[in-house]
């Protein structure tokens, strides 16, 4: 079930890969916020942790957007691998590489917010959440 903070989430993938977003500019928003997940928890968690996180999201996530599932390496389970997110969304429609890409921090944030509670998610996450709903830089549309 889809929520109104996970659509937000959608509608601002799309809008920063532009008008014409395609599944590479999604894919490479999503892995842009991964990496910033990354940076912000793991002095805080530890890599492990946060790779541990990412895993149970993907995983609860896979059950509505199956192909998600592409992005776990069975090869490497403990390691955040967004070589492989970045490939399973750009393997997608731009409509459905933003829906499970968003869905996928959606559920990312609930299971860190269920973990050490709302308050501690959003004071830890806030300039990522700040950043990446702003609106995006105009671009240079001059030849």
């Amino acid at each position: 079930m889809e929520t109104h903070e996970q659509r937000q989430i959608e509608d601002n993938l799309i809008r920063r890969g532009g008008a014409d977003a395609d599944p590479a500019q999604i894919a490479s928003a999503v892995v842009s916020i991964w990496q910033e997940i990354a940076a912000s928890l793991s002095p805080i968690i530890g890599q492990g942790g946060v790779d541990a996180l990412y895993h149970r999201s993907l995983h609860l996530t896979s059950m509505a957007h199956p192909w998600l599932m592409t992005a776990h390496d069975r090869t490497q389970p403990a390691a955040m691998r967004l070589d492989a997110l970045k490939a399973a969304l750009i393997g997608q429609s731009s409509a459905n590489a933003a829906a499970g890409g968003a869905a996928l921090l959606h559920t990312f944030y609930a299971l860190l917010s269920s973990l050490i509670g709302a308050a501690l998610t959003e004071r830890v996450l806030h300039s990522i959440r700040i950043n990446f709903l702003s609106e995006p830089p105009e671009r240079d549309t001059q030849p």
